[in-house]
């Protein structure tokens, strides 16, 4: 059954195109298929997950914190299995509940995203290792490569003789933006632990800062008005928050339902609430 999970004030600008949308006129703009991943390291204060502020000139989100991703690029669709390892194409499609191809899409372009945002990179020689730092200036000159779409990533990976590492993702959740916003993303989230000997650094593009945090405490920064975030942001922090390791997260992830989210926007008075739907607890 699907019931609403939490009500949410909109932002002035939010508004301002949920009002549009809901007085007529407007088509939905169909949703561009995306993936995100929630990075994530132990402490001895419990896990941190890895953020990135997005740049004020950003057509989306811009100014406000998220995690490495973006759309999927039509090549990570032709990616081609033999360099996969861990759960194959067809395990991904019914675990995401998508075609093959957009699965074989969402998963290469989760990995992608990761290392051109952060320079972690979830792949290595062989099926059970993975490479232990990409910090070189070789490494960075495919990192920008890829960015510009320049290099394909399995090209990257062909050149580099390595595996894609599936089994190091987990799927989470899935949402899709709003229909009255202009731009709009059908979004897979996954957790992935950061890999032993690698690091992630604040690579110039699409953020202007990096930061890691418990989840606990970035949502506290965001009562303050310390940090802004869209809702797919804040909630996911609070399933997170939950988990007192990175294994209890990793662990938790196969058990979840992955059925869309999706927000839609109601007027009461001269406010405008986000609506979060999805499948009852």
């Amino acid at each position: 059954m699907t019931v609403p999970r939490k009500t949410r004030k909109l932002p002035p600008e939010l508004a301002r195109h949920a009002r549009e949308f809901l007085a007529g006129g407007k088509t939905p703009v169909p949703p561009r298929l995306a993936a995100t991943v929630m990075l994530l390291r132990d402490t001895p204060r419990g896990p941190e997950v890895y953020l990135l502020r997005r740049t004020l000139g950003m057509a989306f989100a811009g100014g406000m914190y998220a995690y490495p991703g973006g759309g999927v690029d039509p090549r990570d669709t032709g990616q081609p299995e033999q360099s996969w390892a861990g759960p194959d194409t067809a395990w991904w499609a019914a675990r995401l509940d998508c075609a093959e191809s957009a699965a074989r899409g969402l998963v290469c372009a989760a990995v992608r995203e990761t290392f051109e945002e952060s320079g972690v990179l979830l792949a290595g020689p062989t099926p059970n290792t993975v490479v232990p730092d990409t910090t070189g200036e070789d490494w960075e000159a495919d990192r920008a490569a890829l960015v510009a779409r320049e290099l394909a990533f399995r090209d990257f990976l062909d050149r580099r003789g390595l595996v894609l590492r599936t089994d190091l993702l987990g799927a989470w959740a899935r949402w899709i933006t709003p229909e009255f916003e202009p731009r709009r993303y059908d979004t897979y989230f996954f957790v992935a632990a950061l890999p032993e000997g690698q690091r992630t650094r604040h690579v110039a593009g699409e953020a202007d800062a990096v930061v890691w945090l418990r989840p606990a405490d970035a949502l506290a920064r965001v009562a303050a008005g310390e940090m802004s975030m869209l809702p797919p942001t804040a909630v996911t922090l609070e399933e997170l928050s939950a988990y007192p390791t990175v294994a209890d997260v990793l662990a938790a992830a196969p058990g979840r339902k992955i059925t869309p989210v999706v927000p839609r926007a109601t007027v009461t008075g001269d406010e405008v609430w986000l609506e979060i739907l999805g499948e009852a607890p």
